[in-house]
């Protein structure tokens, strides 16, 4: 029998099998859609005169298959509450290969100060209407189509010039490929390099746990290059494909790659013939002087480069960017074909619109002033409740790493102290490779919270910290 939709009370697809008669083949289409999921616990069905009707069978047919199935108990009947689908046994979980997915941040009770995220209370809402508004009424029907899956031609043309101008990279419009967020620029990167014959990458030690993964999940080997007071450790590196940093403001220690080191760097990757991921993750935000340029304009055919409106605008958007060595345009489009995770046509024009019109510099010119007083309120609490804590890394960005006297195995302790004042914060530990090879410290997002709720939060991450004692300590 062909597949019916009912129409009457909710709408069910039922694949009703050839060669059984109406009633078998109604009973074991219900049960494969209870036993898929396709029908929750909990689930009404229509009533028998609304499927007998919808499927064209007997009213009689349908009643003896829902009894046969509450018998059997898929379905549970009562009076005046209708068939619905009866609670089901939750299935063994799957063993799972593929590597974790990233975690969400879930909202938590308190002070919420985790790393990752802008006060996402100040997205430019008003702007972001007006442009999609403009978009929709100017843009031709043409835009709306599948288009180019390395980004509409509008924003990869506004991106190249606002980079230029405001990060110091060389790009063209043909070299600026448009990602889904910064992990698939990642992925994009990482198979494109193994697409080639590359074997392994390295990344700094610490840094965000998941893009190694991610690295791995492509067929890439990693290794880790440890960082020091000027930065990354170019020494520890070998003969690698590529080496991903966060040059302008180490993740998330919150130092600045070194002049020395810049040079050195690109001498290795000359070298080596290998790349240098250059993530420009919050380049925008930096407080007490101008910003440091982007390493890829000393050497764009080694270095490519990537950002992200993550930070600036809002994760949730889920557009980033690379601008690549001319050299790895090609292998990179071929890579991209494959790929579904495009970015919405109309969010990538809005976004064009709103760079070529200056409102992303000034909602940047405003972010700037509201993360550079959280951070000196930061900087002042600390000096002045917590004599002997260390607030480390340069004035940028949206986050700090704050080191506490004590030994790092005390990490667990002091997160479970703060979440039972409820204080969300990173431990330090999870962005070394290394464990045991780091201080005693917490990494705190002073960016996430709205402005109403940064004081508050900030009082009682400072409250919390002075009561904690370490073992040993009066």
């Amino acid at each position: 029998m062909p597949n019916h939709w009912t129409r009457s009370e909710l709408d069910l697809h039922l694949r009703l099998s050839a060669g059984r008669g109406k009633r078998a083949g109604l009973e074991q289409a219900l049960r494969d859609a209870v036993r898929d999921g396709r029908l929750s616990s909990g689930a009404p069905l229509p009533s028998s005169r609304a499927l007998a009707r919808d499927l064209g069978i007997a009213r009689g047919t349908v009643t003896q298959a829902y009894e046969q199935l509450v018998a059997e108990g898929y379905l549970t009947s009562r009076p005046r509450s209708g068939v619905r689908v009866a609670p089901q046994p939750t299935p063994p979980q799957a063993e799972d290969t593929a590597p974790p997915v990233p975690a969400s941040l879930p909202p938590v009770r308190g002070a919420d100060l985790r790393p990752g995220l802008p006060d996402l209370s100040a997205f430019p809402r008003r702007p972001w209407l007006a442009a999609t508004r403009h978009v929709l009424q100017t843009a031709p029907n043409t835009a709306f189509g599948y288009g180019d899956p390395t980004g509409c031609l509008e924003l990869r043309q506004a991106l190249a010039e606002y980079l230029g101008r405001s990060r110091g990279v060389v790009a063209t419009p043909d070299r600026v490929i448009v990602c889904a967020g910064y992990s698939h620029a990642i992925r994009l990167i990482s198979r494109t390099l193994r697409r080639r014959g590359a074997t392994a990458v390295a990344f700094e030690d610490p840094s965000e746990p998941w893009f190694p993964l991610l690295a791995e999940e492509c067929g890439l080997t990693v290794g880790y290059a440890p960082v020091d007071r000027d930065g990354l450790v170019v020494d520890a590196l070998t003969d690698e494909a590529a080496v991903t940093v966060t040059p302008a403001h180490q993740y998330p220690l919150g130092m600045t790659l070194g002049p020395a080191r810049r040079t050195r760097l690109l001498t290795w990757a000359r070298r080596h013939e290998s790349f240098v991921v250059e993530d420009d993750y919050d380049g925008e935000f930096r407080y007490d002087r101008q910003p440091v340029g982007a390493l890829q304009q000393l050497a764009p055919d080694r270095v490519i480069y990537a950002g992200t409106a993550s930070k600036t605008m809002a994760p949730g958007l889920r557009i980033a960017w690379i601008v690549l060595p001319a050299d790895l345009v090609a292998p990179l489009r071929d890579t991209i074909r494959a790929e579904e995770g495009h970015v919405s046509v109309i969010d990538q024009l809005v976004l064009a619109h709103l760079i070529r019109t200056g409102e992303l510099d000034r909602h940047l010119r405003r972010c700037r002033s509201r993360y550079r007083r959280r951070r000196d309120r930061l900087q002042e609490a600390v000096a002045g409740h917590l004599p002997h804590a260390r607030l480390t890394g340069i004035a940028a960005g949206l986050h700090a790493v704050l080191e506490l006297p004590g030994d790092p195995a005390q990490e667990p302790r002091l997160l479970g102290h703060l979440a039972a004042n409820e204080v969300a914060v990173d431990g330090l530990s999870s962005f070394h490779h290394r464990r045991d090879d780091h201080p005693l410290g917490i990494v705190i997002g002073y960016g996430s919270p709205p402005d109403h709720a940064y004081g508050n939060a900030l009082d009682t991450l400072i409250d919390a910290l002075r009561h904690h004692r370490a073992p040993g300590r009066t």
